[in-house]
């Protein structure tokens, strides 16, 4: 080979292209060991994390941990009414925001392709998914909690489907951009109307991803705290009355962890517990249904 008046030997040029390997191998091999020693410092710390909570959790499990109120300082008592008013304010904040945030995904991603309020949609979505959960909780308390002069669990309620809403929203409309468009052509050309073939080919082709996002959205609103601090602030007694102050395991837990009371923080870290394996289950789920 000649390059100008330079002849470049076969040797040379053998030797040339194995030295440029043998760099590019060192190369990768110092980004995998970087990348294996992020792996394994990321896994210290979520095995340490892991191993205390089951450490100083689970012994504080109990029959009354369940069964009885929030007790008053060196009592005896358990977490049911925080339990309660956790799964009650999620559960319905779930059943609030999944359904406007899989019909915005939908359309998002069957209708507003190029649309401009579909862009305004994504970029108020996107600040939605990126924002603090105490700005909601804040939103929240200007808007229901100032207004009407008290702290209720709709307004915890509310707080928590405004986390919901965005996380739902873009999973569906990633989920539904994935389903091929061959589906959608063949259904048209048998004369399936629009609507038609979103609710029997692409969401149910989708419906894996967009049940993953749901219960990752779950997860999220599941151990929130700053929101419900502004809004459902707290209860020591049993209420099921939306307009009143509700209870809830996050909130118990932050009182309880900063008391010096010690039978408080031991049912703290049983609300740690609680949470910390509700959500490894949500989250070991959605990784299943997506593998499926």
């Amino acid at each position: 080979m000649t390059t100008g008046e330079t002849v470049i030997r076969p040797a040379d040029a053998m030797r040339l292209r194995e030295a440029k390997f043998a760099q590019r191998k060192r190369v990768n091999q110092v980004a995998l060991t970087l990348s294996l020693a992020a792996m394994a410092f990321g896994l210290f710390w979520l095995v340490w994390i892991l191993f205390e909570t089951v450490r100083l959790g689970i012994g504080g499990l109990s029959f009354t941990l369940f069964t009885q109120m929030t007790p008053a300082p060196n009592d005896v008592g358990g977490l049911a009414n925080a339990i309660y008013g956790s799964f009650l304010m999620v559960a319905l904040a779930t059943f609030v925001g999944a359904p406007v945030g899989i019909m915005a995904g939908i359309y998002l991603a069957e209708y507003g392709a190029k649309d401009w309020l579909a862009s305004v949609t994504r970029f108020v979505n996107d600040i939605l998914l990126s924002a603090p959960s105490i700005v909601i909780g804040l939103f929240v308390y200007a808007v229901i909690v100032a207004r009407f002069k008290t702290y209720s669990g709709a307004a915890g309620i509310m707080a928590l489907a405004l986390i919901v809403i965005p996380v739902v929203i873009r999973t569906t409309e990633n989920m539904l951009q994935l389903v091929p468009s061959a589906l959608r052509e063949a259904a048209y050309a048998l004369g399936a109307p629009k609507w038609k073939v979103i609710i029997s080919i692409t969401l149910r082709a989708a419906r894996a991803g967009v049940v993953t996002g749901l219960l990752l959205a779950v997860a999220r609103i599941s151990g929130e705290t700053a929101p419900l601090l502004f809004t459902a602030l707290n209860n020591q007694f049993f209420t099921s009355s939306l307009g009143e102050p509700m209870a809830s395991l996050p909130v118990t837990i932050f009182k309880f962890a900063m008391s010096p009371y010690e039978n408080w923080q031991q049912l703290a870290w049983a609300g740690v517990f609680l949470i910390t394996m509700a959500v490894l289950g949500l989250n070991i789920l959605a990784r299943v249904l997506t593998r499926k």
